[in-house]
């Protein structure tokens, strides 16, 4: 990936050969094998994927919550995990512009803190996991969409990875998920620019259903897009993502709709776990339930997802995903039941 786009290095390559090709999230993706790889067992829960349990939470971090995008959880996790010694540097992205990002290594709070906030461009993220894994020494945290989570499982899964990516000292000992819908491609700064003029962008931000605007605040002035006209410049293959919610992450992360500064949090691994615990424990983060209501809605949102891709009527674009019949009955009588 080149500034959101794909670029072709290698004209001849065979389709099936290759690591890139095994590593794609867009070509064959056996959902029971890698939840099998990544859990131990199959899902059960068809909406969110495999879990342990669903909350909210904030940072009690104030400066952290002073930047923060919304809870500030992901940049607490982080900041904290290095803060104990779990890991030794993260993947982020971190943006210039406010509106694109590109992948960077932290490996202090300070760097963490640079890091914060939501870009709506897709970022290059697992192109500098693959260098951190043969090139730096530690233990790595990654902070990634959907599609980056499920290519680094991909990549941990194959039998063609021979890197610590494998070993028992895995260099990628923590995967932070981010709950996503879509990224936009580069085309979109010509719709932004046409907006602001030459006003300096300092957030961007795609507030929760129902405002269905696109927001750029500048120095002097909050902008509202209707999203109508940024849907044009979604990556076309984020309309057959199966997956909101981040299901192969060790904890996964969004928003809370319809309450401002508390992030949703979907732990679903042990090393997720103990982390939340750990960092609640010290005073990063508080904790509470999430209400019935916001869960409801939370997973109707991903089923009528997973719905609309098994519905694409074109099947090429949805061969790559594999689920079990089950899998899909149950998708679809969860969704009506909801």
């Amino acid at each position: 990936m080149v500034k959101g786009k794909g670029a072709v290095i290698v004209e001849a390559c065979g389709l099936s050969e290759g690591n890139c090709y095994d590593f794609c999230p867009r070509t064959r993706l056996d959902v029971p094998a890698l939840d099998q790889f990544v859990f131990g067992s199959q899902r059960k829960d068809v909406a969110l994927g495999s879990n342990i349990s669903v909350m909210k939470a904030r940072t009690v971090d104030s400066e952290i919550g002073g930047v923060a995008q919304y809870g500030g959880v992901v940049s607490a996790l982080v900041a904290y995990a290095l803060d104990v010694g779990k890991i030794d540097a993260a993947v982020l992205a971190k943006s210039e512009d406010r509106i694109s990002g590109e992948p960077t290594v932290a490996r202090n709070r300070k760097e963490v803190l640079e890091c914060v906030g939501s870009t709506y461009l897709a970022c290059p993220t697992v192109s500098k996991v693959w260098e951190v894994t043969k090139r730096e020494k530690g233990r790595f945290c990654v902070v990634g969409t959907p599609c980056q989570i499920t290519a680094i499982r991909k990549m941990q899964s194959s039998p063609n990875v021979r890197t610590s990516l494998k070993s028992q000292e895995d260099k990628v000992s923590l995967l932070i998920g981010l709950f996503c819908t879509w990224a936009l491609s580069p085309d979109v700064y010509s719709l932004i620019s046409e907006t602001v003029g030459g006003a300096r962008v300092l957030k961007v931000d795609v507030p929760p259903p129902p405002a269905n605007i696109f927001v750029v605040h500048t120095e002097d002035k909050v902008f509202e897009i209707p999203l109508d006209k940024v849907r044009r410049f979604i990556v076309p293959s984020c309309n057959v993502c199966f997956d909101m919610t981040n299901e192969f992450s060790d904890i996964s992360v969004g928003a809370v709709e319809g309450e401002k500064g508390w992030n949703t949090v979907i732990v679903r691994t042990n090393t997720g776990q103990e982390l939340l615990q750990a960092a609640h424990d010290a005073g990063f983060l508080e904790v509470r339930p999430l209400e019935p209501e916001r869960l409801n809605h939370l997973c109707e949102a991903s089923l009528t997802r997973k719905r609309r891709v098994l519905a694409e009527k074109d099947s090429e674009k949805v061969s790559y995903l594999l689920t079990t019949d089950e899998d899909k009955s149950r998708i679809i009588g969860e969704q009506e039941a909801h």
